[in-house]
Order: structure tokens, then sequence, then C-alpha cells
């Protein structure tokens, strides 16, 4: 497997920009008494709360432990459970340093201390990655049906007000335009497809799709896909538990409900793609999301920043932990004996 290069380090540097843009940006629109209250919310804060948070991320680490272990039993492979548990929280930290490094380093530990080539781990990755864009779009189509009403609103709200002028009546001149402008795209896309369809770009869309039906295919080759898809189920399930619990340990979010917790974890999963370990975005996207539920820009802000701080340290802490451990439990039963 090929450690991520001067290339992913541009992508770092990039993507890290423009978190910090984004956080600049979050706070600029604030006023003096806001950005004071910004700060003090943070005191304001249940800490004790934040047990069940950091309880429910670990058991969907564990989660995704178990299920990619159970993706390498097809290739004949059967790690210890702990092994394959502390290369998934040590992958967690290493994605957050450089992006897709995680992924190296953890099918690189995990191959060195069970024996296994680096190189046939390759496709269990592609496997989960192609599952967790499936369940993330499903999250997308269950938030869209169940909260549209909250979601959709706002953006047929905006919508229409882009139809009318000031006078609340249509404006034609806009809706030609904005008719205008899309058949532009339509047309324009048609002729990247027809003139570049062997295009780098092009090749790589279709790369991907086939990636992912290739993944999804694999759950055919293991012995128990009932259980598989159970602990990707759980895996999500405890996604949205954690927000839901979080909710509880900042006032002003308190009495939101599972509603809303499903949809800050589709715009917050959104929002960690877009910058590197979702710093600067997923604020924003935790903040404009339950401003649709009424929340206040300084209450949703701080939220965000709870919820972003509280998983970056699990990173942080229990990745740390897990580079001290892996070698300690992985030691040759000789030397353990021969230290006693």
């Amino acid at each position: 497997m090929k450690v991520p290069g001067l290339k992913s380090a541009v992508q770092y540097t990039v993507f890290l920009g423009l978190g910090i843009f984004l956080i600049w940006y979050s706070v600029k629109s604030l006023t003096a008494e806001e950005k004071q209250k910004l700060m003090q919310s943070f005191a304001e804060v249940d800490y004790l709360y934040i047990l069940p948070v950091v309880f429910i991320l670990m058991l969907s680490h564990l989660s995704r432990a178990y299920r990619w272990k159970m993706l390498m039993e097809p290739l004949g492979y059967h790690p210890r459970l702990a092994n394959t548990f502390i290369a998934v929280l040590l992958g967690y930290l290493f994605n957050l340093l450089v992006p897709r490094l995680g992924e190296v380093m953890k099918c690189t530990l995990l191959a060195r201390y069970e024996k296994i080539a680096p190189d046939k781990l390759i496709g269990t990755i592609v496997a989960e990655r192609a599952f967790d864009v499936v369940c993330l779009l499903t999250a997308i189509l269950i938030m869209l049906i169940t909260q549209w009403n909250t979601v959709g609103k706002e953006f047929t709200g905006a919508l229409q007000n882009a139809m009318q002028n000031s006078a609340g009546e249509t404006n034609y001149t806009k809706l030609m335009l904005i008719a205008g402008i899309i058949v532009l795209v339509v047309l324009s896309l048609r002729f990247v497809f027809k003139r570049f369809g062997s295009n780098k770009i092009i090749s790589r869309i279709g790369k991907a799709a086939s990636n992912i039906w290739q993944g999804l295919s694999t759950i055919k080759k293991l012995r128990k896909p009932g259980l598989f898809l159970f602990h990707t189920v759980f895996i999500w399930a405890c996604y949205l538990g954690s927000i839901w619990a979080g909710f509880y340990a900042f006032a002003p979010v308190g009495n939101m409900g599972l509603g809303a917790a499903l949809s800050v974890l589709v715009f917050g999963s959104l929002g960690m793609i877009v910058t590197q370990g979702g710093i600067g975005a997923y604020q924003i996207a935790v903040q404009r999301t339950l401003g649709l539920y009424g929340i206040s820009m300084v209450a949703g802000l701080s939220f965000g920043w709870i919820l972003w701080g509280a998983q970056t340290l699990i990173v942080i802490v229990f990745g740390a932990i897990a580079l001290v451990v892996l070698p300690v439990i992985n030691r040759p039963k000789d030397i353990s004996k021969s230290s006693n």
C-alpha cells in the first residue's frame, strides 16, 4: 500500500486552510456580545452528559472493528478483535493528521501484528466505504421523508423567495434566468461527457461507482451477512444516538429530539467531508441545521463546537492510548514470561 505523499500534503493544506477560513467566517458576523456568549456557553455545558457520548461512540468503533474482522474472514484471516479495534482507533487518529493516511496505517499495523498481506486488506476498506456511502444516502432519504416540514420547508421557501419580487408576485425574469442556467448546465455536462468521455475525472467517477458496487457485493462471501448488516446499521445508530445524547449536555438544545439529531447527523457528516477533520465546516453545518429548528445562531454554533470537540478528543485520547497499547499486547510470549 502506498503512503500518501506530496499530493496528500497539498490536500491537507488546502482542506485545513478551508477549515480555518470557515471558522473565521462563522464568527465574523457575530457581535461582541454574541462572541462573549459563545465563549461563556462552553462553561455552561454539563460535561457529565458527555460521558454517554464517549461511550456510544466507542461502541460504534468496536462494532466497526468487528465488522472489519468479518470482512477479512473470506480471505482466510481471523485477526484478534483487540488488534482490529486498536487499528480502527489508530486509523481515525492518523486520518485526523493526513487525509487517507488512516486507511494505510490501520492496514499496515494490523498486517504487521496479524501476519496479513497489507494489499489484501484494500478490498475490505473499499467494502467498508461502500456500505458507509449507502448508509449516509439512506440517512439522507429518511431525513427528507421524516423532516421535510422542517428541512424541506427552508429550501422551498428560499426557492419561492428567489422566484418572487418585493411585492410577492412571480418574477418571470428571474424564473427565465434560472431556467436558462439549468439548461446551460445540462448542455455543458452533456458536452463534457461527450467530448471528454475518457478523461481522468470521468473515468474516476466510473471507477468509484464500480468500487462501491464491488464493495457491496462482498456481502455474498460472508458467513454471516445478517450479522454484518446488523453491525452496519448499529454503527450509524450509535452516531445518531451520540448526537441525541449530546443534546442533554447543553441546555439550549436539551429539548431537541431524534428528528433534529438525524438532521445534524446528515449535514454534520457532509461537513466532515468538506474540510480536514471537519474543522469549521462541521460547526457551521450543525449551526445552520439547528437554526432550522429554531435554535439561535450562537447556541447552534456552540453545540457544533461541543460535538466536534468531543469527537476529536475521543480520536486523539483513545488513539494515543491505542498507539501505546498495541505493541504491549502483542509482545512475544517468551519475552513476557522472562520478564515475570
